[in-house]
């Protein structure tokens, strides 16, 4: 038996697969098995080349800007190690969906699967979207006993459902603002990130001669589904935003890692806006910076408020100086007055 005390232990730099780094790098690799408890055997193997789709430029800059702290970076790779979803709670503006890009990126994982929640969502429309219509009117048109087309061109996979393929490295899903879905949401996820698999009906009752199916995934891919079960292989590195509008249940709690993202201090601010603008009015943004952190200690701001403000203020596009005050003063107003 391996004492636990004297066992050794990996430097922090081996351990932390991820590491908030602007460069992307193969870290992922070095990631070992899944504890007993969560291993999945889905297959076959699918490779994702993450060249092939490149990072939207927009989300590449905001992930080489992104600044976690030490606790951050800690509880990301201790969910990455146990393979359970990251539960990110903060105020509005603070980077939390941030967070599942910069983890993409950097670890070259590919886009990440977006699912933005609503009070309307469901855990089906997430899993995958069957068009029945569209081939009832398909069946129509070859009436005449013509080959109809195959039932996998009316299935398109959802982001949760395209998360949970048997992909050979993991993909990174962002479930965004679950707090406001309806009181049965989380708990209709558990048994999806418990089991990491699904079964898609409308194939399951299918002859045997068409065991085998591709259907779209949610990024454009033809994949092949079997019998109508998808099993994943890597588990996807989950993030779960919350805005901290209302609790979740107990048994949902205990199944993800919990990361609370605080306000960036003063010189992560000054870094955040470095990665976004050039040295040129270095001068003037500091200025705003310091004004953000004043009010700040007083007032709910959110830090794209503060790169707002910079860009219209002191950036290159910054407006005559007559307007200046004024834009100022609008871009920097508290948020939770709503007035």
């Amino acid at each position: 038996m391996i004492d636990r005390e004297t066992a050794p232990r990996p430097p922090a730099a081996e351990w932390q697969i991820y590491r908030a780094a602007s460069e992307p790098h193969d870290g992922i690799e070095m990631l070992p098995p899944p504890p007993p408890w969560r291993r999945f055997d889905g297959g076959p193997a699918l490779r994702f080349d993450p060249d092939a789709y490149p990072t939207p430029a927009a989300f590449a800059v905001r992930a080489r800007s992104y600044e976690a702290d030490e606790e951050t970076v800690n509880l990301v790779n201790a969910a990455i190690r146990l393979r359970r979803p990251l539960l990110v709670t903060g105020k509005p503006g603070m980077g939390k969906s941030t967070l599942a890009h910069s983890i993409a990126y950097e670890l070259r994982l590919g886009p990440v699967l977006s699912w933005p929640v609503t009070s309307r969502s469901t855990l089906g429309e997430a899993l995958y979207r069957y068009d029945a219509i569209g081939r009832l009117g398909a069946g129509y048109e070859h009436r005449d006993g013509a080959d109809a087309p195959p039932i996998g061109r009316y299935l398109t996979l959802g982001p949760l459902g395209t998360a949970l393929l048997p992909w050979e490295r993991p993909r990174v899903l962002l479930v965004d603002e679950l707090d406001k879905s309806d009181v049965d949401l989380p708990n209709n996820l558990l048994h999806v990130f418990e089991e990491g698999q699904y079964e898609i009906l409308e194939l399951t009752r299918l002859p045997e001669s068409e065991s085998d199916v591709r259907v779209l995934s949610a990024d454009g891919l033809q994949v092949p589904i079997h019998r109508g079960r998808v099993t994943c292989r890597a588990f996807p590195i989950v993030v779960i935003t919350n805005n901290a509008e209302r609790e979740f249940p107990p048994p949902f709690l205990r199944r993800c890692i919990r990361v609370d993202i605080p306000a960036p201090r003063p010189e992560a601010l000054t870094r955040i806006v470095a990665g976004y603008f050039s040295g040129e009015h270095a001068a003037d943004a500091a200025d705003l910076i310091r004004e953000f952190i004043g009010l700040r200690e007083h007032a709910d701001l959110a830090t794209d408020q503060l790169l707002n403000a910079i860009y219209l203020v002191a950036g290159a596009d910054a407006a005559p100086p007559s307007m200046r005050e004024t834009l100022k003063t609008a871009l920097l107003r508290e948020l939770s007055t709503g007035m």
